[in-house]
């Protein structure tokens, strides 16, 4: 073992010559070099004004000549002393740290000099191949050829990572003693400039004592390198350091949407955190600031500050599925957890609209009628059984139609009709229209028990606004280099998954939660805020003991809007539990200004007729009657009141007869 390391050393500086000089020739080949722009990536809304960026530390490029020379000092001491007598490599440290490799078979990294290390901030990744090594001193050779030593000094000092998202020693002054790096003292530089080493062990918020010992290795550092003398050290060491409180932070503009598309940068577009930090990108998105605003307006309007209650919104363009809005809680700054995203919550009837498809889609109409009463339901071939209630114990106790029914929210029609078309065509349908949360074909599933984010519910509802085309969300329209060359480009696609006419008949069911005409026995769930709006929109209520929700559109805009409390603690009085109603009314409104007042175009296959609510025919003489949509051939053909004989239905005893044969098993 020894005579092999013997023989290694000899070999090693023959060797090192040998690889330096094939270097050298291929960075002489290769030329200048642009150096990335250190600089983060920035992001813009959809008219291209600024929003914010990656790096949300207030990073900032600093020429050299303005900062600290303290700071400079330190550096150079604790990271490459000899860095203005080599031409990127210190060859006696990359000697001892390849003997080192030989006796421990591993790879020491002691002997990076700046430019090194600059190099590998600029072009590479943190991995720790030989391969790396290599290209790491391929871009070191290529930056002391075509940069001078001040550029490359500058370089690395606003490139360095300090900890707590700081990039470069300007974002590291303010982070940790709330000044900029030109105004940093012997004692802050010190101290800062042994961060980089270890950011999660040297931090002084993390662990005060190690970060004491590092200063006190970097002061020392300082005196062996003759920049400082011992007594200066000393005083520096033993002064004062008033570190940076943890203030309230200025909220970011979009703060939960900002947070949401760094997700989606790193998790779906796969670019690196080294990009995004200092690549210099632009990012455009899809988010328009003014929907923004309003959302964050009337969030903060509705919620009195006093209540713990939390909220969540999303607004979606249906057309491309482009977020124009998200909150993901009241306020970023005490909470950034992403309810919009992040959370799921079951979402009760607004869960309904999916059910009431698949019946359209399975021989029910608008106008069908069932009994609403308190019934028991045996499933899993009568093993088993379930018993739901309508909301305040209020119940028709009389046959009312599906589309009472959805604007009644009532809950014996809708586990009816859901055992009735079978229990997976739920599934099927709310799979369809874009929910991928887990979902079970049960009883339950119909009242909206299985819960699902407020994005993806607002997808699903998305993709009834276009008429049966589903979308997939998205946030981010293009991405640029520093150069302006296209790195990624969205390209919206709608796939058409559900029925174009069933989904624009369930559409204007769903306008009838705001129709006081479909008034049966209880005020529809819209009822109280109906008077906000001025559009025609299509809309569900839903509610459970520890959430309220409402959700709805136009063919221009989707938005869903979610109320409760982050542990699932009881709604338990009204104001809270009408919240969610009041916010996503008066967003919608606003949102919607200057829009048609009904965007809802009616596609070839449907036919608009009068309808009495109490008797689900056609209103005749003495009926009062609502238009509603059907697809063609379904619509009643009988009359209430006064009837045209070329009108009449079939006996009504035959139509019961195939209620009986449907619903046989609750009887």
């Amino acid at each position: 073992m020894a005579l092999l390391l013997r023989r290694s050393a000899l070999f090693l500086p023959i060797s090192l010559l040998l690889g330096l000089i094939i270097l050298l020739l291929a960075a002489k080949i290769a030329g200048p070099m642009d150096i990335p722009a250190s600089k983060p990536a920035v992001f813009y809304d959809n008219r291209g004004q600024l929003v914010g960026k990656w790096d949300t530390t207030n990073k900032q490029w600093m020429d050299s000549n303005a900062m600290a020379p303290a700071l400079k000092l330190a550096t150079l001491a604790v990271e490459d002393r000899r860095f203005f007598h080599h031409h990127g490599f210190d060859f006696r440290r990359m000697i001892q740290s390849a003997l080192i490799d030989l006796r421990h078979f591993s790879k020491a990294q002691g002997a990076s000099t700046i430019t090194m290390q600059y190099a590998k901030n600029l072009f590479l990744s943190n991995d720790k191949t030989w391969l790396r090594k290599f290209s790491e001193m391929f871009y070191t050779i290529r930056l002391e050829m075509n940069e001078s030593k001040k550029s490359i000094l500058e370089g690395y000092l606003n490139t360095i990572y300090y900890g707590r998202g700081a990039y470069g020693a300007e974002a590291g002054a303010r982070t940790y003693f709330n000044k900029s790096a030109r105004d940093l003292s012997l004692a802050e530089a010190s101290m800062l400039a042994g961060i980089p080493n270890g950011p999660s062990i040297y931090s002084p918020f993390m662990n005060y004592g190690k970060a004491k010992k590092r200063q006190k290795v970097v002061l020392n550092t300082m005196v062996k390198s003759g920049f400082l003398s011992k007594k200066r050290a000393e005083i520096a060491y033993h002064a004062p350091l008033h570190l940076a409180h943890a203030e309230n932070k200025v909220p970011e503009k979009a703060s939960y949407f900002q947070d949401a598309l760094r997700h989606e940068l790193i998790d779906r577009l796969h670019f690196t955190q080294k990009e995004l930090a200092s690549g210099g990108l632009k990012v455009y998105t899809t988010l328009d600031n003014e929907t923004q605003e309003t959302a964050e307006y009337w969030v903060k309007r509705v919620i009195p500050s006093s209540t713990p209650i939390q909220t969540a919104l999303v607004a979606l363009d249906p057309k491309t599925g482009g977020v124009v809005a998200m909150v993901g809680g009241r306020d970023y700054t005490k909470s950034t957890y992403n309810r919009a995203v992040s959370a799921k919550r079951s979402p009760g009837s607004a869960f309904k609209p999916f059910l009431y498809y698949a019946a359209l889609q399975n021989g029910f109409t608008p106008a069908t009628r069932l009994k609403s009463e308190p019934t028991a339901f045996a499933f899993d071939n009568g093993r088993r059984d379930y018993t739901p209630n309508n909301f305040g114990g209020y119940y028709a106790n009389n046959p009312i139609t599906m589309a009472q029914a959805l604007a009644l929210s009532d809950n014996i029609f809708a586990v009816k009709t859901h055992l009735a078309i079978g229990m997976k065509k739920l599934v099927s349908a709310a799979r369809s229209a874009g929910i991928s949360s887990a979902l079970a074909p049960i009883p339950s599933l119909a009242l909206g028990t299985k819960p699902v984010s407020v994005l993806e519910l607002a997808r699903g509802y998305a993709t009834f606004a276009n008429q049966g085309a589903r979308i997939q969300p998205a946030m981010i329209t293009k991405v640029t280099d520093s150069k302006g060359q296209v790195l990624y480009e969205w390209q919206p696609k709608k796939q058409q998954v559900l029925n174009r006419q069933t989904s624009f008949v369930l559409s204007q069911m769903m306008t009838g939660v705001f129709d006081k005409r479909l008034n049966g026995y209880t005020k529809v769930t819209g009822s109280k805020i109906s008077g906000l709006l001025t559009h025609k929109v299509a809309a569900k209520t839903g509610s459970t003991p520890s959430d309220s929700w409402m959700a709805g559109f136009t063919p221009e805009l989707v938005s869903a809007v979610w109320v409760g409390y982050d542990q699932g603690e009881m709604i338990s009085t009204y104001p809270d539990s009408g919240y969610a109603k009041t916010i996503w009314a008066h967003f919608m409104e606003s949102a919607l200004k200057g829009k048609p007042k009904n965007a809802f175009k009616a596609p070839k296959g449907v036919v608009s007729v009068r309808i009495d609510p109490k008797s689900g025919l056609r209103a005749g003489k003495g009926c009062s009657g609502r238009p509603t949509y059907f697809i063609k051939g379904t619509a009643p053909t009988t009359y209430c009141g006064k009837q045209e004989p070329h009108k009449l239905q079939k006996p009504t005893k035959q139509r019961r007869s195939l209620l009986d044969r449907l619903f046989h098993w609750w009887k």
